[in-house]
């Protein structure tokens, strides 16, 4: 119906509060922790997303490892049972097992946990300086978490570290006792060696910058190296992969393929061992298991 005479204030006003409604971002849910044991940080939407179906392997198929992967499970384990533990580092050669083995290690840990599973959320990279917002959801609840942050570094100009070193031990509050950090690097110290270096030239005090920098990775009590490794270590993954997912090729035969697998890559790793699985498994018309 067609309205006559011209619009008045109180109408006015009533367009413009739907107006705005419109331009504000929607309520965040509350997060639903016992709809799963994993979950993804939406920064947008300010919500935690349930993973039903994890992407990750056996902790008994990551070989080479033995030693960090030890103390990792302990790490967890003491944790989720309330027990003092680390803000863990996994930094060293690319493909490894490093985002593997912490994904692994909640599995292991929860396998025995019963009715209070611990819980593992992953941050993107790029969504670090949202760590205070997700800290506040966290703490709150009566759930122990994992928070983990695959691929960590920072690039020039990129300040957000400072969000993580305050999330991690800093701040009025500090951490929360019911949350711990893993991370995993290529590089041990997260920032780039230029970075460093361009602050130590241009700094009043240099030393005082540089520890600015580097203090990031001291917020992690457990650094845990992984190296490249050795062709006994990538045929052992090979082998372990193989018999897991029953693929029918001679020992002979088998090791000779990933050999010159290794080879055409150019390195060995656990990524590459895999790979070749992948490749095997297609050229004999086998399904790999889940």
């Amino acid at each position: 119906m067609q309205r006559n005479g011209p619009e008045t204030l109180e109408e006015k006003l009533d367009r413009l509060i739907e107006a705005v409604s419109r331009l504000a971002p929607p309520t965040a849910r509350p997060a639903d922790f016992a709809a799963a044991d994993c979950f993804v940080w939406s920064a947008e939407t300010g919500e935690l997303e349930a993973v039903e179906r994890v992407n990750r392997v056996d902790i008994g198929l990551i070989c080479g490892v033995d030693r960090v992967r030890d103390i990792l499970v302990d790490n967890t384990e003491r944790f989720a049972s309330g027990l003092p533990a680390n803000n863990v580092l996994l930094w060293g050669a690319r493909g490894m097992g490093k985002s593997s083995l912490v994904k692994a290690a909640h599995a292991r840990v929860n396998a025995t946990r019963g009715s209070e599973p611990l819980k593992l959320i992953e941050i993107h990279r790029e969504d670090i300086d949202t760590l205070p917002k997700l800290m506040t959801i966290l703490k709150a609840a009566r759930h122990r978490f994992i928070l983990f942050c695959d691929d960590l570094s920072f690039d020039h100009d990129d300040t957000s570290y400072k969000s993580l070193k305050a999330a991690l031990e800093g701040g009025v509050e500090g951490r929360p006792g019911n949350v711990i950090f893993y991370a995993t690097s290529n590089r041990r110290h997260l920032l780039p060696r230029d970075m460093i270096e361009n602050e130590r030239s241009t700094a009043i005090n240099p030393s005082e910058a540089v520890e600015e920098k580097v203090s990031l990775s001291d917020r992690f009590g457990l650094w845990l190296g992984f190296h490249k490794c050795s062709q006994d270590e990538y045929l052992d993954m090979v082998s372990g992969y193989a018999r897991y997912h029953e693929l029918a090729i001679e020992a002979d035969a088998l090791r000779a393929e990933a050999l010159e697998w290794a080879t055409t890559r150019g390195g060995r790793s656990g990524r590459v061992a895999w790979q070749f699985i992948q490749d095997l498994a297609g050229r004999l018309g086998q399904p790999l298991k889940d």
